[in-house]
């Protein structure tokens, strides 16, 4: 049984995109838990804003061979933990037949391949510690339809299939993969606080079961679960930090109190 104290003391942990939103939450946390942590971030000013909170920063783009190298650079050979926060949809809502390769190749970049490229170049260490967590941060458009984003929910749900796959193969080594995947969640890409105006406020009950929106404190919370013993036997698969969105299919409370899958102004 874990005791009191810090639950990632003596860990050393990269965080990609772990300047704002949900990274910096995740960064944070795991430093105040005792862990040495090492931000990759593509933002000068968010990446130097960190340099006072965890023990490296580093301004680098993880979309790109180079930007994977300079993180590997800087991190060292005893990383332990890696979570692969970045991710974006990048584009304006529409149908797939209007989308282009050049889109595809970009959401594949920033969605998928960093994905593939910082976690081959981290496995090695963990398998030679013979100890690890791995986190890739998903989304619930992996597990759901996501109409007019068709080529970033077909990449997030493929860090499913690696997520699963790949904690099979390293599993016997001490290693564990596990994904979260968020939903109405405040973040640099979805800024529900600008999002929602005050006079649509006493609609976000209707709107997420657990009654209000997420912040990046819940999903770090997740994140440290994952990354620390208490989920020692815990791999190959998805906690879902999204206020019960996915398991709402489609419902939605009404202000009434009571549910509808029909609702007159979504």
């Amino acid at each position: 049984m874990l005791g009191p104290g810090p639950l990632l003391s003596g860990r050393r942990a990269v965080v990609t995109g772990g300047g704002g939103g949900i990274g910096r939450g995740i960064a944070t946390l795991f430093a105040q838990h005792g862990a040495s942590v090492v931000v990759a971030e593509v933002d000068a000013s968010r990446a130097d804003e960190m340099r006072s909170v965890v023990d490296v920063a580093v301004e680098c783009d993880v979309t790109t061979a180079e930007g994977v190298a300079a993180l590997v650079d800087a991190a060292g050979d005893d990383v332990d933990v890696l979570v692969n926060n970045v991710g974006h949809y990048l584009f304006r809502r529409h149908d797939f037949a209007e989308s282009t390769e050049d889109e595809w190749e970009q959401l594949h970049s920033v969605n998928l391949l960093h994905v593939l490229r910082c976690t081959r170049a981290f496995l090695p260490a963990m398998l030679r510690l013979g100890r690890g967590s791995i986190v890739n941060v998903s989304t619930v458009e992996a597990f759901r339809a996501a109409p007019q984003h068709a080529v970033y929910s077909a990449y997030k749900a493929a860090i499913t299939g690696f997520t699963r796959t790949l904690a099979m193969e390293v599993g016997n080594a001490g290693v564990r993969v596990n994904a979260i995947a968020p939903d109405l969640t405040q973040s640099l890409q979805v800024p529900y606080d600008r999002w929602v105006p005050p006079e649509q406020e006493h609609l976000i009950p209707t709107w997420v079961p657990v009654g209000r929106f997420g912040t990046a404190d819940d999903v770090a919370g997740v994140a440290l679960f994952l990354a620390s013993d208490l989920s020692a036997f815990v791999t190959g698969t998805t906690v879902h930090a999204d206020g019960g969105s996915l398991a709402a299919g489609g419902w939605f409370r009404t202000e009434r109190g009571g549910w509808t899958n029909r609702p007159l102004n979504p």
